[in-house]
């Protein structure tokens, strides 16, 4: 029994879905209007009663009736950058073999919809729009699932069907070229050695005596018979470049939502150029490491951050590197305006030795401002348009 009563709620909820509120409160409004004239024999409220029952049972024909679709969703590009236009084309065609009454199709788009006119289709016939879509901050985009609505013009009923899943469009942060720009920061550190001593490398260190199991190629001969015992190279290891990318998305580090996304552009600028140079390449923002394989992945997963009170901030990045890209040999601190010089050079200790580091600080219409202790690099820009003029200062000091 209680299954049989739950199919028999669901059948009447299905039922009742489609009516508005503008139509629960005609019902209402007629079904009060109607005991009122019949408990007071007001020939008048009788009247008026039956008139908004009509107007519901028009409203229920014109609603009922089963709709034979086929509809393409398709975008002319899954992936756009801020600013430019996403252009898309909706069509609808006819199934049945016979003619379907209009319509109104609705296209979620985000937080918003568009509505488009479907007219009458005889069988066989389909009819199409074509829509753009801006896009004025990075984000990624639900568009769909296209839905088709039938109801009375007095907006009593709403049916809607579902007809298509919903897509993904990405927007991506604005990028900055820095094609030679960079170049200097990604690959200064190529085949340089490092403190670490192995038994087969380029970078010739020392000699040592020979143990049981090394390779006798690295044996010095001249040495050995010298001292007339074996003496065998050691070598300083060298390394590829590893760059590594620490984006901070905790809003206590920015001074602006805009700050917020100059930092994104820069970290993605500097991330999509290592890819291009083909260069190892780790980049931690939000919930753990992105997609490093490809620039258009990499640019799916900037196009999903967003900056919260709880994300990982400044002082947590240095650490994260060395736990998630202890090989690196160049790392890159992206956050805002907040954390003092001070602070940031603080939390850079914790970089393992060697690593070349950049602290780049974001600050809306500030100056360009480059200070180097060593190895580490503290940087501040203004605007994306600053991000390859900076690098070129920190190569150079």
């Amino acid at each position: 029994m209680p299954a049989a009563l739950r199919r028999v709620g669901r059948a009447v909820g299905r039922f009742l879905h489609p009516v508005s509120g503008l139509g629960w409160a005609v019902l209402a409004a007629a079904a009060v209007l109607g005991v009122g004239g019949w408990w007071l024999g007001w020939v008048e409220l009788t009247v008026v009663a039956s008139g908004l029952a009509v107007a519901v049972l028009v409203a229920l024909a014109l609603t009922i009736g089963r709709s034979t679709y086929e509809v393409d969703l398709d975008l002319s590009d899954h992936r756009v950058t801020v600013g430019q236009r996403a252009v898309g084309r909706l069509e609808v065609r006819n199934t049945s073999r016979r003619r379907l009454l209009p319509a109104q199709i609705e296209l979620p788009v985000g937080r918003g919809s568009a509505d488009f006119h479907l007219p009458s289709l005889g069988p066989g016939a389909s009819h199409d729009d074509v829509f753009a879509i801006p896009t004025t901050r990075r984000a990624v985009v639900v568009v769909g699932p296209v839905l088709s609505v039938r109801g009375d013009p007095l907006g009593l009923l709403r049916r809607r069907v579902r007809w298509t899943d919903p897509v993904d469009l990405y927007v991506h942060p604005e990028l900055v070229s820095l094609a030679g720009a960079a170049s200097g920061v990604l690959r200064d550190l190529e085949g340089q050695a490092t403190r670490v001593i192995s038994d087969s490398d380029m970078s010739f260190h020392a000699l040592r005596d020979y143990v049981a199991g090394d390779d006798r190629r690295h044996i010095h001969w001249k040495t050995t018979a010298r001292i007339g015992a074996l003496m065998v190279r050691q070598f300083e290891d060298t390394r590829r470049t590893h760059t590594a990318i620490a984006l901070s998305t905790s809003t206590d580090d920015y001074a602006s939502a805009d700050e917020f996304e100059v930092a994104v552009a820069a970290a993605a600028s500097i991330g999509v150029q290592a890819l291009r140079d083909e260069r190892e390449l780790t980049v931690l923002a939000g919930a753990g490491p992105l997609r490093v394989d490809t620039p258009a992945r990499l640019l799916d997963d900037f196009s999903t951050l967003e900056a919260g009170p709880d994300a990982r901030g400044s002082d947590q990045l240095a650490s994260w590197v060395a736990r998630q890209a202890a090989d690196a040999s160049v790392a890159i601190l992206v956050t805002g305006s907040v954390p003092t010089r001070g602070e940031l050079r603080s939390g850079a200790v914790r970089i393992p030795a060697g690593v070349r580091t950049l602290i780049l600080t974001c600050r809306v219409g500030a100056a360009v401002e480059v200070a180097s202790h060593g190895s580490l690099s503290v940087a501040q820009v203004g605007s994306l348009d600053d991000l390859p003029r900076v690098l070129r200062r920190v190569v150079g000091s």
